[in-house]
Order: structure tokens, then sequence, then C-alpha cells
């Protein structure tokens, strides 16, 4: 008989962590789906609707920012919705999601941690097969640059990481705090607004600007806008600001889960 060590322990409670998060996601996904005619491409339909509504309303006043061309306006819009869909939809998920389990960790011993990453997995197989593929034809036809399709991705790492962090926070969060959804709610809105969708960076008074440079979005929306629709090589400076915000991001919301998750089961 061999006897187990440290290392397969690791391995075996790592793959056990794997195996539940792919079960979790695939339950998540056939909830949301079941019975859907358009299925994940109903993601597609919001950011498309909403780039239509600003072109109209914006489009003329702001297509001098963008090298006077509507197209341009178009892209930048675009690729700044499907990016704060993404952040919006998988952390509000995350956030009911450790007190949606409750009843399944009080009968069954569970990693609380694997409940807010089932949501962001579910929405990263979403934009994987809805979002991601659009927005690497774009970055190739208008690059012409295989590099930049390939350095697209460092950014989308650091939108996951952060939709992970604020996941994890605001998970543990509402486990103390009920009204929590609706105060993030509002927040959102806020880091919608705060956020240069739909208006060029340019317009924003320097009074405000610092509160762009605070926003951990911000550097990743302008990093996918200038690998993708730039048509220069990617700035190595915007990669490494938005992958130093994801990753401090995620190291306060997993921080802040793992100091507070010893006190979840006394209120699920």
């Amino acid at each position: 008989m061999i006897a187990s060590t440290p290392q397969n322990e690791r391995q075996t409670r790592l793959k056990w962590h794997w195996e539940l998060l792919y079960v979790l996601v695939r339950r998540n996904l056939k909830k949301r789906y079941r019975g859907s005619f358009l299925g994940i491409y109903w993601s597609l339909l919001n950011p498309i609707i909403m780039t239509i509504l600003y072109t109209a309303v914006f489009g003329t006043a702001f297509a001098v920012h963008y090298d006077d061309s509507i197209l341009n306006y178009v892209l930048a819009v675009f690729t700044g919705l499907i990016i704060f869909n993404f952040f919006s939809s998988s952390t509000a998920q995350a956030l009911a999601s450790v007190v949606a389990n409750g009843s399944i960790v009080n009968k069954i011993r569970l990693p609380l941690f694997i409940f807010p990453l089932s949501f962001i997995g579910a929405n990263i197989f979403q934009f994987l097969m809805g979002a991601l593929p659009l927005l690497l034809i774009v970055t190739l036809i208008l690059s012409g640059n295989i590099i930049n399709v390939f350095a697209i991705l460092f950014p989308l790492l650091a939108l996951v990481l952060v939709c992970t962090g604020v996941g994890f926070l605001t998970g543990a969060l509402y486990v103390f705090f009920r009204d929590l959804p609706y105060f993030y709610e509002l927040l959102t809105f806020l880091i919608w607004i705060s956020l240069p969708i739909f208006y060029p960076p340019e317009i924003v008074p320097d009074e405000i600007r610092p509160v762009l440079v605070v926003n951990p979005l911000f550097p990743i929306i302008e990093s996918i806008r200038q690998i993708s629709l730039s048509g220069d090589l990617p700035d190595i400076t915007l990669i490494l600001h938005s992958l130093l915000s994801g990753c401090v991001v995620l190291a306060l919301g997993a921080t802040a889960f793992k100091l507070w998750q010893e006190k979840f089961m006394d209120l699920l």
C-alpha cells in the first residue's frame, strides 16, 4: 500500500474542487437558460441595443474623439459595454451565491468559496461563447496583428481577477448585511457612470480624472480598446496596470472572505 502524502492529498483536494466547480457551473448555466431560445447569446442583446441607443444620441458629438469615425465610436462603446456587463452580472450573481446555497452547506460540508467562483465561471463560459469571438475578430481585422489577438487575453484575465475579488467580498458581506443588494445596485450604477463607456475619457475634467484611475475597470477597458481598436501594438503599461488592479482586488476580496467565513455558518 502506498502511503498518502501531503502532496497527494492536495492533488486529490484540488481535483475534487475542480469537479465540484464544474458541476456547479453547469448547474448555473442550465438553470439560467432552461427553455431559452437564444441561450447564452442573450448576453449580446443588451450591449448591442445600448450601443445603438448611445450612437444615435451621442455618436455625432463624440465621433470627433474617435478619428471622426462613427464606426470607431460604435466599437468603443460596444467594447466598454460587454466588459461592464460581464462585471455587473457576474458580481451581482456572486453576491448572493453563499446565502443562496446556505441550505446545502448546512447539510453537506462544502468549501464556501466555490459558490462565488461557480457564478464567475458560468459568466466566463458565457463570455467565451458569446462576446469573445466577436472581440477577437474585430481585433484581428483592425490591428492586422496576431500579437494583439493574444495580448487581449491579459486585460481579460485582469477582468476575471477583479470580478472574482469583488464576488468574494460582496458574497461574504451579504451573509452579514442582507440589504447589500440594494446598496450594490446603486454602487454598480455609480461605477458605470464613472467609466468612459459611452463618452470619451478626454472630456472628463481634471478634477474628476483621479476617480477614473482608482476604478479598477478603467485600465482594463482602456487596455482592451487600445489593443483591439487602435491598430497599434499592445501598450505594456496599460496591460500591467490592469493586471495589477486585478491582483489587488482579488487579494483584498479573497482575504476578507477567508477571514470572515468562520462566522458564516451561524448566519446561514
